[in-house]
């Protein structure tokens, strides 16, 4: 989607406004997408989610096959599309917990987490092969489609206890609020949360990957796709690794190292002209952020009760879309400013000093050591 806009556009700002343009609808539903989070079933949310995402993507097929010189019947699909994530993300983050024991929960989250990353590898090279050899992003449309409704098929097929995913008491509206209250009372969760948001929102780079494969690594759209896996390589090698070997002690310590790395990394690339250079600091970027990954959710989760996941993973959802797609807004308009190599190194400088802060600001997450469920409820209570 992006290499499309690009190509229309010839701008970095516009590159900034997908990101946009999936980011603004979570601002305004966040909390309405909770509060139903913990009240309907959650799978019946995202059996309905898996299938408003195929009709999104058929209608960006059905613009693609037009063609058109604008991009702002794409942006209105994007739209269309973040609104459907805002329900999605909180309803599948509240979703997990239910499926495994407590105890095997920081597994199923490496696990869960390395099956999503093997996806973000290879959608981004078979999307990158499909579009560079015809020439057209209808076809990675068509597929995206065939895919969600897959998902709805396989996500029908889960079967759970009825106790588990019973349908919600009905709250006073104010209840939908609780979720902001939670995270303010918890500092630790606050901080977990936080620390994801300014950090990948001052460091990512992952918007400004068109030019870099265009104008700066000359690698075209084949390349894109590449560049675009190399995170989710490190980052699925890093799962594993940490689903057979679990981080047991100074997990808080550990999260913080690995973001001021994924800072690190980030200034490498932008300063890089090597394109197996790029892709070898995109990797470690990426694994660097996968400790983190779960370490955060893990904390989150075992740290909520059940009854308010949905609400807590709305906004955990929000700080995460406006790490990334914001952050990709962020990306756009820095590059438009000061070019596209300062604005990288600039965020990734961003990113250390954002580490640097939080360190400080909240030593409860500096001294967080088992990520299991008793001292993960603990320390977050405190």
């Amino acid at each position: 989607m992006a290499w499309q806009v690009y190509a229309i556009t010839n701008r970095p700002l516009d590159l900034g406004l997908v990101g946009l343009a999936h980011f603004l609808p979570g601002v305004f539903l966040f909390l309405i997408a909770g509060h139903t989070a913990d009240r309907v079933p959650r799978r019946r949310i995202l059996q309905l989610c898996y299938a408003a995402f195929s009709v999104c993507s058929l209608l960006l097929l059905a613009l693609a096959l037009r063609g058109g010189a604008s991009v702002f019947p794409v942006y209105a699909v994007l739209l269309l599309n973040g609104m459907v994530r805002s329900f999605n993300g909180p309803a599948g983050q509240a979703f997990l917990p239910l499926l495994v024991p407590e105890k095997h929960f920081p597994n199923a989250v490496a696990w869960g987490s390395s099956i999503f990353q093997a996806a973000t590898i290879i959608g981004p090279m078979a999307g990158g092969v499909l579009y560079g050899w015809t020439g057209s992003p209808a076809p990675v449309y068509g597929c995206a489609a065939l895919e969600y409704l897959a998902a709805l098929v396989l996500v029908s097929a889960i079967k759970i206890k009825a106790a588990a995913e019973r349908g919600r008491r009905a709250e006073p509206a104010a209840a939908v609020l609780q979720g902001l209250q939670y995270i303010w009372r918890n500092k630790l969760i606050l901080g977990a949360i936080s620390l994801d948001l300014f950090a990948v929102l001052l460091g990512g780079a992952v918007a400004l990957l068109p030019v870099y494969a265009r104008e700066i690594l000359n690698v075209g759209a084949r390349g894109l796709g590449a560049l675009r896996s190399a995170p989710g390589i490190g980052a699925v090698i890093t799962a594993v690794l940490v689903a057979h070997w679990p981080v047991r002690r100074r997990a808080g310590a550990a999260m913080l190292g690995c973001v001021f790395g994924f800072g690190a990394f980030t200034i490498i690339f932008g300063l890089s002209r090597s394109f197996p250079l790029s892709l070898v600091v995109l990797g470690l970027a990426g694994a660097c952020d996968m400790v983190s990954v779960i370490v955060r959710q893990t904390l989150i989760q075992l740290a909520t009760p059940d009854t308010m996941r949905g609400r807590v993973s709305a906004v955990n959802m929000l700080f995460i879309g406006a790490s990334n797609e914001l952050g990709q807004f962020e990306s756009g308009v820095t590059a438009q400013w000061l070019g596209t190599i300062p604005a990288v190194i600039t965020g990734g400088a961003g990113t250390i000093a954002v580490v640097i802060a939080w360190a400080r600001l909240f030593p409860a997450l500096r001294r967080v050591d088992e990520l299991t469920p008793a001292p993960a409820a603990v320390k977050a209570a405190g």
